[in-house]
């Protein structure tokens, strides 16, 4: 048996098949806030208040995305975001805290979180950020791209690690917005790409965070994919080039 949830539908004259949203917050005001803003906007929005619940929905419901709050009774959000991935589900996951600092933001993005937005925020990046995931999440199929031995294809949003020999390959798991980040590399693979640019394409205009959280992301896909497969050009950006193959003795570049 689901736990309660209150359920929000858009308007009569709204989209026949709005996109359906879930949000896990405690605090009851924000929480209704929320829908209602959501709800008017053509969003079919469900709400409970609490961890668990906010789990068991997730995981037997067929949701857009979840707008998960990290401070939840019952189970918190950290806990909440790395259940679902460890299920298998790949939901946009819109994380709110009252917390602030890199940490806290990196340690969200760790459990597979795809965005993540520090109370206070301004209700207008809220939608901006949810139309931004939705957006992505259903984008257009796109080629796939080989890299060295990987495979990145952008339809599905899959990177997988050939083995050789006509092996299937080994699937290297990515967030959402991790992709996001390796789409704007690859899209411009060889040249060099600014930290702003990515901020603009990945983040959109609305981002009001710590520019620095594009390092995170970066630092994250070298430890995914391989340190050299991403250069930093001082000053500059990224850039996204295929790994050579080393001359035997060869010092492994730094």
């Amino acid at each position: 048996m689901l736990p309660p949830v209150s359920h929000h539908r858009p308007a009569p004259d709204a989209a026949r098949h709005p996109f359906r949203l879930l949000i896990v917050e405690d605090e009851k005001r924000l929480a209704l806030s929320l829908a209602r803003g959501l709800t008017a906007e053509g969003y079919a929005v469900d709400v409970v208040h609490d961890g668990a619940d906010g789990l068991h929905r997730a995981t037997e419901g067929t949701y857009d995305l979840v707008v998960l709050d990290i401070m939840l009774p019952g189970m918190n959000g950290y806990r909440v975001c790395s259940a679902l991935r460890a299920a298998g589900h790949d939901v946009p996951i819109l994380m709110l805290t009252a917390k602030d600092g890199e940490y806290d933001e990196a340690e969200g993005l760790d459990t597979g979180a795809d965005d993540y937005l520090t109370k206070p925020f301004s209700y207008v990046v809220l939608v901006a950020r949810v139309k931004a995931l939705l957006r992505r999440r259903a984008a257009p199929p796109s080629p796939v791209h080989t890299l060295g031995d990987l495979r990145i294809d952008t339809a599905a949003r899959r990177v997988v690690r050939d083995r050789g020999e006509g092996g299937p390959g080994t699937e290297i798991t990515l967030t959402a917005k991790e992709f996001a980040v390796l789409e704007q590399l690859l899209l411009r693979a060889g040249q060099v790409v600014s930290k702003a640019d990515i901020l603009d394409q990945v983040w959109d205009f609305a981002y009001e965070g710590d520019p620095n959280i594009v390092e995170v992301y970066v630092s994250t896909l070298r430890r995914k994919l391989g340190a050299p497969l991403i250069k930093t050009v001082r000053g500059a950006g990224y850039r996204l080039e295929e790994p050579r193959p080393e001359a035997p003795g060869a010092e492994a570049p730094r």
